[in-house]
């Protein structure tokens, strides 16, 4: 029960849009159409508004109009004086007070993180931080063993194999990498196919598989321009990181222990 209440209260922050009234994208018979109106329309999605093309833009506001227009209608019909209404009304405003509670000691509980408390948290969970040993490499990827002997004998014969290998990447692999001269990029060893990885990681700097590597995809040809040994990533890169994971723990410790204490004096009857 506790796991959900929190889940909930997580939840419910989410819907908590900070007050924008000074921010207007037109009006509608004269009423604003406010930055919290349009958060409730892209904000859900992560997404902000200033960043959307125009034309997205004007369908975004082009709803707010629509729904405005029926609110405006609505409010004119005389339903917030029935007792559906205001019986509905209370319910929101319980869950309003709720969420802007929640808001407000979610703030208290970040203020009171520490620099101390995150270099603590980081300390403990240094695993979690860890990066692994990555390769930089480039491929020359082909059907046949033949093709790719024939490849490896240009490159012995070659002056400048980086410059050459690029070149024949793009003339010959069959690799979605050949266009870039079968450049890979940085990645850990575990992301390609074992006999890749293994043949990958036995080569020095500035050196290309002397035979053919064979896997399902074909035969490699495998040039390593760099390596990166395993380490771990320092404090002030991940700070902001902890310092998130440090408050939602503690807001979900906060959660759970006010309800616990409330469960002890309230008088619950489920049917």
């Amino acid at each position: 029960m506790i796991k959900t209440t929190i889940k909930v209260a997580l939840a419910s922050l989410l819907f908590v849009t900070v007050c924008s009234a000074d921010t207007s994208y037109g009006t509608v018979n004269g009423e604003k159409i406010t930055k919290d109106e349009v958060n409730q329309i892209v904000g859900a999605q992560g997404i902000d508004f200033d960043t959307l093309d125009k034309a997205t833009q004007k369908k975004v506001l082009d709803m707010i109009v629509d729904r405005k227009l029926l609110m405006q209608k609505a409010s004119k019909s005389g339903v917030e004086s029935s007792k559906e209404f205001k019986d509905k009304l209370e319910l929101l405003k319980k869950d309003l007070a709720l969420n802007v509670w929640m808001e407000q000691e979610a703030k208290k509980l970040e203020k009171s993180t520490t620099e101390s408390e995150l270099k603590e948290f980081y300390k403990n969970n240094k695993k979690n931080f860890e990066t692994p040993a990555e390769l930089k490499a480039s491929h020359i990827l082909v059907k046949t063993e033949d093709e790719a002997k024939a490849i490896i004998k240009q490159l012995d014969g070659a002056k400048d194999v980086k410059s050459e290998f690029a070149k024949l990447a793009k003339e010959k692999s069959t690799g979605p990498s050949g266009a870039n001269g079968g450049d890979l990029g940085w990645f850990p060893a575990s992301r390609m196919v074992p006999e890749f990885s293994a043949a990958a990681e036995k080569l020095k700097k500035g050196t290309y598989t002397k035979t053919p590597v064979k896997t399902q995809f074909g035969y490699h040809i495998i040039y390593l321009e760099d390596k990166k040994p395993a380490g771990s990533k320092k404090f002030d890169e991940v700070k902001e990181q902890i310092k998130e994971i440090v408050n939602r723990n503690k807001f979900n410790k906060f959660v759970e222990t006010t309800v616990s204490e409330l469960k002890k004096d309230a008088k619950i009857e489920l049917k």
